[in-house]
């Protein structure tokens, strides 16, 4: 039966009268771990502290990468021996807002019913880092002959933005052979997923009496012709037969969507200021610089005829998030690992990006596979299966095995 949060599994006398304190199964961990809200507009280090500090109960240092400002932080840690050629398992600390979806359950706190494990995160993805937690404790009490280490990223669900500085920080210790990435696909072998960025973009108009229109800019009228031009790429994309990596997607091709926009002051005045989120997200086998490049064009071209009008106008750019894309490995070591272990010989990939791309653009042999479905990620009332928890724990099972 689960531990109320705060509380200590039962310690076992040591050697010379030491009390050691007894491993926590895993789902002892992800009670503690869905207890801590770490929503990405909120600070992560709760969670931080309390995984820092297990680990170190069990002789296991782990190190710190922290956010610019230090509210926030990654952690790292390795077991087994310090050489060359392990395996890296990777998951982010960070969930998204519960606020205005309905709940049955408190959501902080993990709640077993009709062989379901409600609570935030649970599905994305705090039940495979509560899996590799574990893993790491269980590893180094039995000893291995490859290191096994656990990369616990923040600010992932802002765009996978904490794992860059995560991956560099990490140079410090041997550097694996693979990494398991743990976001949720049915533990299935995902070898490939999409890329993209997101841009705030900021168009700067002139105000004047929406009766002297050719005096004014409109920020408002010209944030729609970049609008338009994205529907057009849209409509262009869509017209062209996919290329081979393309048709492994749903949908088969690059998408550029605008999700929210706000600008002007008055219904008769044209617009000083519109303001909106540009994204896109690519196929594996397209250049996220050749998009951003295209798009930069379009504002440059549009900003040039603003300016004919009022030369203080223009249109700011603010890249808040790059996000690598995941492609097929020929003979990739870390999809030949996990297919071994889970007898999963499908080709899988999906649309949504995780940080499995910049790990894999930073040299590492990298897949997707966790337990749980993206489908209840982010949901009210997010779950995970526990069959799918069991799941995951007999691979984290297979792995030490494989490892020792």
């Amino acid at each position: 039966m689960p531990l109320p949060f705060g509380a200590e599994r039962s310690s076992l006398p040591g050697m010379g009268g030491d009390m050691v304190q007894a491993p926590l199964s895993a789902r002892d961990i992800l009670d503690r771990l869905v207890a801590f809200p770490t929503v990405s507009c909120d600070s992560n280090l709760c969670l931080i502290d309390w995984v820092e500090g297990y680990l170190a109960r069990h002789g296991i240092a782990a190190t710190r990468q922290w956010s610019p400002d230090r509210s926030k932080a990654g952690l790292f840690a390795h077991v087994g021996p310090q050489i060359a050629g392990g395996v890296i398992l990777s998951g982010h600390s960070d969930v998204v807002p519960v606020d205005g979806q309905d709940w049955v359950t408190d959501p902080w706190r993990v709640v077993e019913r009709d062989g379901r494990l409600y609570g935030r995160g649970t599905c994305d993805m705090k039940g495979f880092v509560a899996l590799s937690i574990w893993a790491l404790v269980a590893g180094a009490a039995r000893g291995l002959t490859r290191p096994l280490q656990l990369a616990l990223s923040y600010d992932e669900e802002l765009g996978c933005t904490g794992a860059p500085p995560l991956i560099d920080a990490m140079g410090v210790l041997p550097k694996a052979s693979m990494v398991i990435v743990g976001e949720p696909s049915g533990m299935q072998v995902v070898t490939a997923h999409k890329g993209g960025a997101g841009i705030k973009v900021h168009v700067r108009g002139h105000e004047v009496h929406s009766s002297l229109l050719p005096e004014g800019v409109s920020a408002v009228m010209e944030a729609a012709r970049l609008i338009g031009w994205a529907n057009d790429q849209n409509a262009a994309i869509q017209g062209r037969v996919p290329t081979m990596m393309a048709a492994l997607f749903d949908p088969p091709f690059t998408t550029l969507h605008v999700g929210t926009i706000v600008g002007g002051t008055a219904d008769n005045i044209t617009a000083g200021d519109c303001r909106f989120a540009f994204e896109y997200r690519l196929v594996p086998d397209e250049s996220s610089s050749d998009w951003m490049a295209r798009f930069q064009a379009e504002c440059d071209r549009v900003s040039a005829q603003m300016q004919k009008v009022a030369p203080h106008t223009g249109i700011d750019l603010d890249v808040y998030f790059t996000l690598n894309g995941l492609a097929p490995e020929p003979d990739g070591l870390a999809e030949a690992l996990v297919r071994r272990l889970t007898g999963d010989n499908g080709l899988h990939v999906v649309s949504y990006g995780t940080e499995a791309g910049h790990f894999q653009a930073a040299g590492y042999s990298t897949v997707v596979c966790g337990p749980g479905n993206i489908a209840q990620a982010h949901q009210g009332n997010e779950y995970l299966e526990v069959a799918a928890f069991a799941a995951g724990q007999r691979f984290m099972e297979r792995l030490l095995a494989d490892m020792a």
